[in-house]
């Protein structure tokens, strides 16, 4: 006995020795690995990438960041509160990098407070979210020591997987208050010109009124042979003629690191005579352009002489009889036809185009990364420059149209490393022959740029307002602010998702709805068959005057009606059968996560007990044998 109850003082005495162990390596290891830390998840959610990082170390001056967020507003909004959750997550990481060199506040702008105020002074979007007018704030507020400010007025769910760009671009945009230089070159009147009929001269495209509000612009000529020093992005639209040593100074600009971004096109529509007389109409000038000699080099080649025609994103014009019909050629680009995962383009919705373009892409090279950002549908093909000379009647574009079962594309980005297109001047000083940080975008078409594409433009008391109808500006800005950002900015891709559906599930129940509705699309033919029956039968006796139909009638009347009935109630049975499981699968979905883990789990442990019981009982048995003897 006295064996046993030294025995059970040792094993009380060795778990009070390990709870003390424990919590002595816990501390331990808090204090020695407190800043490590591991992300496990599928697209390292909770880790930033190396252009954040990059963006975390520019900062020379500490950065506030101010994150309100309505949380006693939203305490009914799950969805968006765990979303809200991973959002402060993500900035107390940027907070834990800056090693003090940014400072987080979390704020509730309860209603009614001077928290709702600030954020309402901010510029912050409020959301109301019940008919009692609580307002729910969800956005981000900046400043730096210069007192500039940079704002995400909400985050958006939907843009989830761009949420560390946004973030990193703020922080970036207060690191770099200044005003990007953006170097225009162009052979379009984008600025205005003269009117030669009224001798005044016309507004400049909306789009150049938004870079001259976003950025410090200056444009120069098209015969310029150097560029400003302090240019951050070229922005070439419809280059044309230029010369050997305009085209080497493009190249070198981009291979020391410079962003570019080229609108070249097959038929450029407003390429018309400078000055021309209305009275005296002139032929058309040559109205392509192409920087071929300089991209070609870099892997992407304009096709010489060829349009986009695409069935499938054509939109309605007015035909020649006057009857609107589909202009193959005059494209609306949907958000399928835009790179979901660049984010240029992930959130647009729509990008007009007009005698597009088509680029050809090299192979792959190792180092180079050419990704497409518009794309045709399968219903494309080329159409050949010449049947657009004279064009009368879009109908006719549709004549001998054979899809070529492949998708074109549009625009690109070029980005890793690059040649540069002057290999016979590389003994020239000051040469360079490569660039690893290659920043272009490259679309192939200038007619999206034009107001008749994308916005209405109306005079309101003598202020232009415009009303976009398509996202062919945000398409631009988003392209040229990502373009000035940085290579650090350009260097972040989009993320994982935080929210991750069930994805079985959501299949099963799309498999169920795909069975079912196709026995309902059955029943509800056979209704609106027996129902036409029923008509034809009303028909037949007001066109007769019958006051009473024939007994072959009467019967077939009373079959048509209890058809429409018993229909009728497969229908109901059918959709009722469809909820019927689909809350039957939700229900073993929550079981087994419920339910089914857990007792498994318990019933586990209850036997691995069991077992251990089982062989402690045999030991002290033993033990008290050998006692005994």
């Amino acid at each position: 006995m006295n064996l046993l109850k030294d025995k059970k003082l040792m094993s009380e005495t060795g778990l009070v020795l390990l709870v003390l162990a424990f919590l002595a390596f816990t501390l331990l290891n808090h204090l020695i690995f407190g800043g490590l830390r591991i992300d496990l998840t599928e697209g390292d959610l909770y880790s930033l990438s190396d252009g954040s990082h990059e963006v975390i170390d520019s900062i020379d001056e500490p950065i506030n960041l101010y994150f309100y967020f309505s949380d006693t507003t939203s305490k009914n909004l799950t969805a968006l509160r765990a979303y809200a959750r991973r959002v402060e997550e993500l900035l107390r990481e940027y907070e834990s990098l800056a090693d003090g060199k940014i400072n987080l506040q979390i704020i509730d702008p309860e209603p009614f407070s001077d928290a709702e105020d600030q954020a309402a002074e901010f510029g912050l979007q409020a959301v109301p979210v019940n008919t009692g007018g609580d307002e729910l704030y969800f956005g981000l507020v900046g400043t730096n020591a210069l007192d500039n400010q940079e704002v995400i007025t909400f985050f958006q769910p939907d843009k989830e997987s761009f949420l560390e760009y946004d973030i990193s671009k703020l922080i970036n945009a207060l690191v770099n208050p200044k005003k990007p230089h953006v170097v225009v070159m162009a052979s379009m009147p984008v600025d205005g010109e003269i009117d030669m009929t009224t001798f005044q001269r016309t507004p400049p495209w909306v789009i150049a009124e938004q870079m001259n509000q976003l950025f410090d612009v200056e444009a120069i000529e098209v015969g310029e042979e150097t560029l400003p020093e302090d240019t951050d992005l070229l922005v070439l639209i419809h280059p044309k003629g230029l010369s050997e040593t305009q085209l080497y100074a493009i190249d070198q600009f981009v291979m020391n690191g410079g962003s570019l971004m080229v609108f070249v096109d097959p038929m450029a529509e407003m390429d018309r005579p400078k000055n021309e007389n209305p009275m005296m109409p002139s032929m058309p000038l040559q109205q392509a352009s192409d920087l071929n000699r300089l991209t070609s080099a870099w892997g992407v080649t304009l096709k010489e002489g060829k349009v986009l025609g695409d069935a499938q994103a054509a939109l309605m014009v007015g035909g020649g009889g006057g009857a609107p019909v589909r202009h193959l050629a005059i494209l609306g680009m949907q958000s399928e036809h835009l790179a979901s995962d660049d984010v240029i383009t992930a959130n647009l919705g729509n990008v007009n185009l007009s005698t597009a373009g088509i680029l050809e892409i090299a192979e792959p090279m190792e180092g180079r990364e050419i990704r497409p950002l518009i794309t045709s549908s399968t219903y494309s093909t080329e159409l050949d420059i010449a049947r657009f000379q004279f064009l009368a009647n879009p109908e006719d574009l549709q004549k001998d149209f054979t899809p070529s079962g492949e998708e074109k594309v549009s625009a690109v980005r070029i980005s890793g490393e690059i040649p540069s297109a002057f290999p016979d001047r590389a003994d020239a000083e000051a040469h360079v022959g490569k660039t690893g940080n290659a920043n272009v975008i490259l679309v192939a078409d200038t007619d999206l740029l034009t107001d008749r594409l994308w916005v209405q433009v109306q005079e309101f008391f003598g202020q232009r307002i415009a009303s976009p109808f398509a996202n062919n500006g945000d398409f631009v800005v988003n392209s040229l602010d990502n373009l000035v950002g940085s290579s650090a900015l350009i260097s972040i891709r989009s993320r994982g998702k935080f929210t991750r559906p069930f994805d079985v599930v959501q299949n099963l129940r799309r498999e169920a709805e795909t069975r079912y509705l196709e026995k309902a699309r059955d029943l509800e033919a056979r209704l609106s068959e027996t129902e036409q029956k029923l008509t034809e039968l009303a028909n037949q006796k007001a066109e007769k005057n019958l006051l009473k139909l024939s007994m072959e009638q009467e019967d077939a009347l009373s079959r048509f009606q209890l058809e429409k009935q018993r229909i009728r109630k497969q229908l109901r049975e059918v959709q009722h059968q469809l909820n019927s499981d689909i809350e039957t699968l939700g229900s073993w979905v929550k079981f087994i996560n419920i339910a089914l883990m857990p007792i498994l789990l318990t019933l586990l442990l209850m036997a691995w007990h069991g077992w251990r019981k089982s062989r402690s009982s045999n030991t002290m048995d033993a033990a008290g044998r050998q006692d005994h003897e």
